[in-house]
């Protein structure tokens, strides 16, 4: 029981997430080309034949562009809500086109996806939990601030794909305008590092085995500061920055998490040190 996650690519230039099991995935957005998305799940071993549907989480252009040839070339669904499609306008075909509400799960094979509203400045923007038998696969970005439904989210999963968009100080002293500044830092913007590490350090549960730093601002970020801020506090949480020009590792989430990771390299030492006495 595996659930297989990546990057495929994450920031203001295109987002793009893959969660499958041995049988099937879904791509949470699609935010690069056509192409750029089959190149990329290649380079990983990926099989486009296992994504079995699309979901959008709003219509912001960096989350939809592939979307139409996706969807025409391979015949997939494309999950997204009336208001979301209507102020999209992708040129989608009627028949792949399927709805999903706020708290109702979609069953893709073995996968059940369910969405939640998240607040940002979209028409009608949703976070989305990916689930496979006990297994929870998170996909929060584009969050303004940490609503008590991302806290209860993030407490379930064992993977996340968390925004880190931007630092709270290179924002402040950047060259961005003012109203773009408030924009990015209001609740219906983006969460800053500060945000998704009290989120990380004050709701996580002990099972959550990956961390995956997502949606960073290219001008107001780094990747080194954000690394190595998660990393102090990480434990045995794994700590991945997705990056905005290249897929990241495919990661295997098999519900072992640090807890009991830890107990079982304890145990194992454990047993080798009893071992030694004998020899």
């Amino acid at each position: 029981m595996s659930l297989f996650i990546t990057s495929l690519n994450s920031g203001s230039n295109g987002n793009c997430y893959y969660i499958g099991n041995d049988t099937e995935a879904v791509l949470i957005d699609a935010g690069i080309s056509c192409r750029e998305t089959e190149r990329r799940m290649k380079k990983l071993g990926l099989s486009m034949s296992l994504v079995k549907a699309i979901f959008v989480s709003h219509e912001h252009t960096d989350h939809i562009t592939g979307v139409p040839g996706l969807s025409k070339k391979y015949q997939l669904p494309v999950y997204i809500t009336s208001a979301t499609f209507q102020n999209s306008r992708i040129p989608v075909q009627d028949h792949l086109i399927s709805g999903f509400g706020p708290n109702k799960p979609v069953t893709i094979g073995g996968l059940s996806v369910k969405a939640f509203t998240k607040s940002h400045d979209a028409v009608d923007p949703h976070s989305f939990i990916i689930s496979y038998k006990q297994l929870k696969v998170g996909v929060f970005t584009d969050i303004g601030f940490s609503c008590n439904q991302v806290k209860k989210y993030f407490k379930q999963c064992h993977a996340v794909f968390l925004e880190t968009n931007y630092c709270e100080d290179m924002l402040e002293k950047g060259g961005y305008p003012y109203h773009l500044k408030k924009r990015i830092s209001g609740d219906k913007g983006h969460l800053s590092n500060t945000q998704a590490l009290d989120l990380f350090i004050n709701h996580r549960g002990d099972h959550l085995s990956h961390l995956l730093l997502s949606h960073l601002s290219k001008n107001n970020n780094s990747v080194e500061l954000v690394n190595d801020l998660f990393t102090r506090q990480a434990g045995a949480t794994k700590i991945t920055v997705a990056s905005r020009y290249q897929e990241t590792p495919l990661f295997t989430i098999d519900g072992a998490g640090p807890a009991l990771k830890a107990a079982n390299r304890k145990y194992t030492r454990s047993v080798n040190l009893q071992l030694s006495l004998f020899q």
